[in-house]
């Protein structure tokens, strides 16, 4: 599978929103009109995964604050069912974090019965803080909280 990343356009919003219903059907998945606001927020990066110019993959990170020492949050990562378990995810969070710094803090929050996600997550770094009891609250699922310190090699 040839695999291209890239930046996600509004023009992929629909598709994203497509990918969501699948993914996260029961835990309030997202509309498109919530992706093309998160695309048009200057302090947003998005990423892309296309097979055959169709997109399979998207995940974004969100700035926190003003001024530096800034802080980030995983806003949202999602790989089609199809097209799971080729490293697709976890290319897209590292061009993520790349984009960052060394010097910068990122949290996320995932479902505490995701346990592929987890792994992805712990294997790049992040480490559980805590739970938020029913967190995804149109299914009541709970969430760890995870956090990747500033320089964690």
């Amino acid at each position: 599978m040839n695999v291209e990343y890239g930046p996600l356009h509004n023009t992929d919003a629909a598709r994203c929103a497509e990918l969501e219903n699948l993914l996260f059907e029961g835990d309030d998945p997202w509309p498109e009109v919530a992706f093309v606001r998160e695309l048009s927020a200057p302090h947003n990066r998005y990423v892309a995964a296309r097979v055959d110019d169709k997109l399979v993959g998207y995940a974004g990170i969100s700035r926190l604050g003003r001024t530096p020492p800034f802080e980030y949050e995983i806003h949202t990562v999602g790989v089609d069912p199809a097209c799971q378990g080729q490293g697709i995810g976890r290319r897209m969070m590292t061009e993520l974090l790349d984009s960052v710094g060394p010097d910068s803090v990122v949290f996320l929050e995932v479902r505490t019965d995701n346990e592929p996600a987890i792994a992805l997550y712990e294997s790049l770094g992040f480490e559980k803080m805590g739970v938020r009891k029913r967190y995804y609250q149109a299914s009541g699922a709970d969430a760890y909280t995870m956090r990747r310190d500033a320089a964690h090699d």
